[in-house]
């Protein structure tokens, strides 16, 4: 398994033609950021970094795509040469997984040579532009459900490998579970599963109730029904009839939700099932999910809009070299920074780094788990040089890849308890970028 297609022709371009001039050895810094955000994100949350590190371990290039390059004339020798021992040697600093971030925020620094640097743009951008929009989505929608538990559903709305990445960037973010089993054998995610209308379907017309006795029969009394094939309060008759008062739980995907869930409610309530929880689904998002505070909801499931561009934006960023120095430069010898001056497209040169901050007059509490405060004001000081630009503030970015040898890295529970810490702190109060000099 090799991860070195997942790219784009161009960057294999640039290396050949770097490689015929005196730029392949040029020491290079690029940076991931993203220009805006999505409208109304207060934030965004970096995800998908512990999958970019397990897929930089396998970006080579072996036997079969070497052939495949020269066959098809897309590179020429000497860059098959240098592909076929090609490993990335450098520095990479990131900020944390599940951390929060800004427009303009340098998420993730790549340092090296410019062809090696430079050949990892596309697979870097796929993931952490996949991940962090979900993640984002995914930490807005657990803030709106409070303390219920959210089941992420998305997995037929996206292909095979998103669907499992995308189950992993929710859990990240606070999502109880998925219905995806690949991210529950590979990540270790809690899975959770009903039924589809197909089931009660299959047992024909009047069919509901030998539906429901089937499944109770084969997965206990504690099992969910969907209630809403055909009528929602028959539905929850045939449902506690079947499993009796205690019926695990009914789900409900369909209609006014906030009103069925009232009624629902109860109805359960009248037949005895006072314990039997309530799961709704059905196109359901961070506004739709605060809309529902009041519902007597247990438990939400969300798929669409969490995992596709209407419910999940795409996180915008893009890799830009913002400074270079000269061919065979010793490690650490200074770098020209340099810039785009692109309409709508500028960009900042210089290798940069990021704090974050209290501002305001109150006392510096940045660390994750400190409280917020009604005057904080929270932002992220972005600067020119390694040095702190405010007592207290804290690091942003922490090493990922040392020489080329990946660090040792937090568990995605780790970073799930960890991204719940730094969004208790911030709140919802969007956080400002503060580009000082220096």
């Amino acid at each position: 398994m090799t991860t070195a297609f997942f790219t784009d022709r161009y960057e294999l371009t640039m290396v050949e033609a770097a490689l015929h001039s005196d730029r392949a050895t040029c020491p290079a810094a690029f940076e991931v950021f993203t220009r805006r955000l999505p409208d109304r994100r207060p934030w965004g949350v970096f995800a998908g970094l512990g999958r970019l590190v397990d897929a930089l371990a396998e970006f080579h290039f072996g036997p079969d795509e070497l052939e495949w390059l020269d066959r098809t004339a897309v590179v020429g020798a000497p860059t098959l040469e240098w592909l076929s021992t090609y490993h990335f040697s450098g520095q990479i600093h990131a900020y944390r997984e599940g951390e929060l971030y800004t427009a303009g925020s340098p998420v993730l620094t790549v340092e090296g040579t410019f062809a090696e640097a430079v050949l990892l743009e596309t697979l870097v951008l796929s993931i952490l532009n996949f991940d962090s929009a979900v993640a984002s989505a995914a930490s807005l929608i657990t803030w709106a459900a409070a303390e219920r538990p959210v089941i992420e559903m998305g997995s037929r709305r996206v292909g095979p490998s998103s669907a499992v990445a995308a189950a992993r960037a929710a859990y990240l973010c606070g999502f109880a579970s998925t219905s995806n089993l690949e991210a529950g054998r590979r990540y270790q995610v809690p899975t959770a599963g009903t039924a589809s209308h197909a089931f009660v379907l299959a047992f024909g017309p009047g069919g509901e109730k030998a539906a429901f006795a089937a499944q109770v029969s084969a997965l206990g009394a504690g099992t969910t029904l969907l209630v809403d094939t055909y009528d929602i309060d028959q539905g929850i008759r045939h449902a506690v009839e079947v499993a009796g008062t205690e019926l695990g739980a009914i789900r409900i995907d369909s209609g006014d939700l906030a009103r069925e869930a009232v009624r629902a409610r109860a109805l359960l309530d009248e037949l005895g099932a006072t314990r039997t929880k309530l799961v709704v689904t059905g196109d359901l998002e961070a506004h739709t999910i605060a809309a529902l505070g009041a519902a007597p909801v247990d438990a939400y499931g969300v798929g669409a809009n969490l995992v596709t561009g209407m419910g999940a934006p795409t996180a915008g960023f893009v890799y830009k070299l913002v400074a270079t120095g000269d061919p065979g430069a010793p490690a650490g010898a200074p770098m020209l920074a340099v810039a785009k001056r692109s309409a709508n497209k500028r960009s900042f040169g210089g290798r940069k780094w990021a704090w974050r901050a209290l501002l305001g007059g109150a006392p510096c509490r940045a660390e994750p788990g400190a409280p917020a405060t009604e005057d904080a004001c929270w932002a992220d000081i972005v600067t020119a040089g390694p040095g702190c630009p405010e007592p207290g503030a804290r690091a942003l970015q922490v090493p990922v890849v040392d020489n080329g040898k990946p660090t040792p890295q937090p568990s995605l529970t780790e970073s799930r308890d960890f991204h719940a810490q730094v969004r208790g702190t911030v709140g919802m109060a969007p956080l400002v970028l503060d580009r000082r000099p220096g």
